[in-house]
């Protein structure tokens, strides 16, 4: 991946990229370029970012925590190194300090974030009983309510996959079908045992995926039904796309 010099010219947002904002990020009046003033706990806490690893120092959570927010409001390509640093209450020579680049925190934002999923995604479908449907109802479980926990993330990872450079482009992409490689697993094992009887299983498990995906877009934590409820009934819409047999 190439982490060469920061993009410091503000550019035009794309097409799109401000068309989805997930609520649940603090609504302080603060514009472009005003510091966040984040502590580290904040920065750090559950829900917060999965970019943010306890591995981290201070300085690090807090930058990305600031680009997250900044690029899901503005973009990848409106989003400037001096936007970010801002935000996050520091300069941009402190922001290189810890980050050699923007394009650097965009694909630490969504390396670690298909990390989480990967890894969630796996340990769901190994602690679930050894049938399709119980398996498939924990990924869709797992992915609904990460999607919904991680809106800002998940956005940034729909919209600006785009922004990467290589390789960093093709590593999301090699762990986004790692991740999809257990959804299509088990609508296959489900046709195979005669438990679903969809004709098209790669297709309906790419279908339920991206249902469960856009959860991130319209999701509001005030709304009317916990992301728990939410990811139940997507298993049971889930397991109708795939015919299950009753």
């Amino acid at each position: 991946m190439t982490l060469g010099r920061a993009f410091v010219t503000r550019r035009g947002p794309e097409p799109g990229a401000r068309a989805v904002v997930p609520r649940g990020r603090r609504d302080t009046g603060r514009g472009r370029g005003v510091p966040a003033h984040r502590s580290e706990s904040e920065a750090a806490s559950a829900g917060e970012s999965a970019a943010v690893s306890v591995l981290d120092g201070p300085g690090a959570r807090i930058l990305l925590t600031a680009a997250v927010d900044a690029m899901v409001e503005h973009g990848y390509h409106g989003t400037s190194v001096r936007d970010i640093a801002e935000r996050a209450g520091m300069s941009p020579a402190a922001l290189y300090h810890h980050f050699p680049s923007k394009q650097a925190l965009l694909f630490t934002i969504m390396d670690r974030g298909m990390d989480d999923l990967v890894r969630r995604g796996e340990a769901a479908y190994a602690a679930a009983p050894d049938d399709p449907a119980e398996k498939l109802r924990a990924l869709v479980r797992l992915h609904v309510i990460r999607h919904a926990e991680h809106q800002k993330e998940s956005f940034l990872g729909n919209s600006e996959l785009r922004s990467l450079d290589e390789p960093g482009r093709s590593t999301i992409l090699a762990k986004r079908d790692r991740h999809m490689q257990q959804f299509y697993r088990v609508v296959q094992e489900g046709v195979e045992r005669g438990q679903f009887r969809t004709p098209f299983p790669t297709e309906t498990a790419r279908g339920i995926v991206t249902m469960c995906t856009a959860v991130a877009t319209w999701y509001r934590a005030a709304g009317p039904l916990p992301a728990e409820e939410i990811a139940r009934r997507y298993a049971d819409i889930a397991l109708a796309m795939v015919g299950q047999r009753l």
